[in-house]
């Protein structure tokens, strides 16, 4: 400990006695913005390389929910999850593993050859699982592009077929894609993505699809396997799909005269499909078993009473990517502690010492405002938004007393002097309310007036609540293990703290209720926007998606007024099931079903509604 000098004594003593006298002569409600050091202590636990980054289903993420709790009960809030305690408990599927039952056998005039899983072959995470057999033809990439006048199944009928298609998309794509953008690197198109291929074969009847890479030699990764699990995509895409290597469909195509090199030259040559079927003496027979795992996790929830039965949510999100998914923006570093030290242990902190404040104020003064307040610290945020999701289906307050949520996600490098808040159209108040008070911080506030966008307030929008998002904006560690505490800009995250509070004071002491309003589509600075929504690529269909699982379909949490959707009579709470002739099982079979159609199309969709079946005609339109 470093000496103190007498002057150095007093200096201390003098800001110890303007700090109090500053906060006696706060106005109620002010956030104190003299200790950020204590912020920065629940970012440093939290974010420590020991929480191996709070992935769901991990022995940590337990960890973090019970420091948080901890630290509600330490500031003296009312347990408000399930059956007095401070948790709410939710079962997510977390990720998927190799089951003990994978086989592949290709049976050709020489005999049958066994291959090894994880040698010769591998399932793709996000395969269904199944027993298949069957002949095999040979799809190109896999890809129909009708933008592009390119359909590799155009003519070639694949019903009860297993498919090989090749990796990636034809390099006359990226010329149409890149036109006039010399030196930049490419970008694929969405033609390319695994769960598209997986899809499209789906859809035209294949039994399986076997992914094989063209010309491993270019793409200078040798003949290699893709990791399991490193592949974004759903639960279960509702077809059998594995990557077999490069060596191994060579021998099969050879003995039908045709070789990967040649095809792959050809189709990108001639920029045309080349699909054949494979001789008849080739039968593939397959097995996948994909176990999905699941795992139970936690909502953290404490609880301020007001003055009356309405309350106002604060949240934070406190997990994080693990070790590193396929979420992870640094995929050679998956297995590396993925810090989440922004994304989000600066909310949580954030949360927790709000929690702190109010709490010790209602002390203080020993008065209770107008309206309580809830403080909610949501799990499985990073795989779907499903601890908040939870919460508003299962409530362990009534739902119907919510004023107003506050969310804040990523509120710890405020970058260039700018902070974004969301959702201001969500109430009529909220932009006026904002403008009598940003004039007191040393920040620019930019303003997105959407509710929608990828975090846990979307989920209380889809209830037709009032909310308020603040995000310090995007950053180049982010979703990366360098997403770490000392990044931490804890001064400028407690300044902005301090204008969450003032907001937060304002709602708990109105006197009317807010009124929810609808936000405008735009999605919110850099987070996704919600499929059929604004924003995006293909026509307009106005749903806002439900990002928790159900069995087959996608549930509706909302339908934008004025849509398509709505023009049909789609409601929230719909389960989307069928578009045209194509079945709908996940969120990915709609965006792409979706980014399919055209302007002006009429879309004959089926869905759930109450557990009934119906059906309406859905007169797709531009995005507004």
């Amino acid at each position: 400990m470093p000496y103190r000098t007498p002057a150095r004594v007093c200096a201390r003593l003098l800001l110890a006695l303007l700090s109090a006298a500053a906060a006696a002569l706060a106005a109620p409600g002010a956030f104190r913005q003299d200790d950020p050091a204590s912020y920065m202590r629940h970012v440093e636990f939290l974010a420590s390389p020991a929480m191996k980054g709070r992935g769901a289903g991990t022995p940590e993420l337990d960890r973090a929910a019970a420091y948080i709790a901890d630290r509600f009960q330490e500031a003296g809030l009312q347990p408000a999850g399930d059956a007095g305690s401070y948790f709410q408990k939710l079962t997510v599927t977390t990720g998927a593993k190799m089951g003990a039952d994978n086989r592949l056998e290709a049976a050709r005039n020489r005999g049958v050859e066994k291959l090894e899983p994880g040698a010769d072959y591998i399932p793709i995470n996000f395969s269904g699982s199944g027993e298949v057999s069957g002949p095999v033809v040979f799809a190109g990439y896999g890809i129909s592009a009708d933008e592009l006048g390119y359909d590799d199944y155009a003519h070639f009928d694949v019903k009860d077929k297993i498919v090989i298609v090749m990796r990636y998309e034809p390099d006359f794509f990226e010329e149409e894609q890149q036109r006039g953008r010399r030196g930049r690197r490419r970008r694929f198109t969405r033609h390319s993505h695994l769960i598209a291929k997986a899809i499209n074969a789906r859809n035209r009847g294949a039994k399986a699809v076997i992914l094989v890479e063209g010309s491993p030699a270019r793409r200078g990764g040798g003949d290699s396997l893709i990791k399991f699990g490193s592949i974004s995509g759903p639960a279960d895409a509702g077809i059998p799909m594995v990557q077999a290597k490069h060596s191994v469909v060579e021998k099969w195509l050879r003995g039908s005269g045709r070789s990967l090199r040649i095809l792959r030259k050809d189709i990108n040559g001639k920029q045309e499909p080349h699909s054949f079927a494979l001789a008849e003496s080739l039968r593939i027979a397959l097995s996948v078993d994909v176990d999905r795992e699941q795992a139970a996790v936690s909502n953290v929830a404490g609880y301020l009473p007001g003055a009356t039965e309405e309350f106002v949510v604060v949240g934070a999100h406190y997990d994080h990517l693990g070790l590193g998914d396929q979420s992870s923006l640094a995929p050679s570093r998956i297995g590396d502690v993925h810090h989440g030290a922004d994304d989000n242990a600066s909310g949580t902190a954030g949360l927790i010492e709000l929690a702190r404040h109010y709490a010790a104020e209602q002390r203080t003064t020993g008065e209770k405002p107008r309206r309580g307040l809830l403080f909610l610290a949501f799990a499985a945020e990073e795989i779907g938004l499903l601890g908040s999701r939870h919460w508003v289906e299962n409530p362990t307050l009534p739902l119907e007393n919510v004023a107003a949520m506050l969310n804040m996600d990523m509120v710890g490098r405020v970058d260039n002097g700018k902070v974004y808040v969301g959702g201001i159209g969500t109430a009529k108040p909220f932009e006026g309310m904002l403008d009598d008070v940003k004039g007191d911080y040393s920040f620019e506030i930019d303003v997105s007036r959407s509710g929608y966008s990828a975090s846990d307030h979307s989920s209380f929008v889809g209830k037709k609540i009032p909310v308020l998002f603040f995000f310090s904006g995007l950053h180049a560690d982010y979703h990366k293990p360098s997403d770490t505490a000392d990044k931490i800009d804890a001064e400028s995250a407690v300044e902005l703290l301090a204008l969450v509070s003032e907001l937060t004071g304002s709602l708990l002491e109105a006197e009317a209720r807010l009124a929810f309003l609808e936000g405008s589509p735009e999605s919110s600075h850099g987070q996704v926007s919600a499929t059929g929504g604004g924003g995006g690529y293909g026509p307009w269909f106005g749903s806002i998606p439900d990002f928790g699982e159900v069995p087959e379909g996608v549930r509706f949490a909302d339908i934008r007024p004025g849509s398509p959707a709505e023009k049909a009579g789609l409601q929230a709470g719909d389960v989307l099931t069928q578009w045209n002739d194509k079945p709908i099982r996940n969120l990915y079979d709609f965006t792409y079903a979706l980014r399919a159609g055209a302007v002006g199309d009429v879309v004959k969709v089926r869905f759930l509604r109450g557990g009934a079946e119906r059906t309406a005609d859905v007169k797709l339109a531009p995005r507004p």
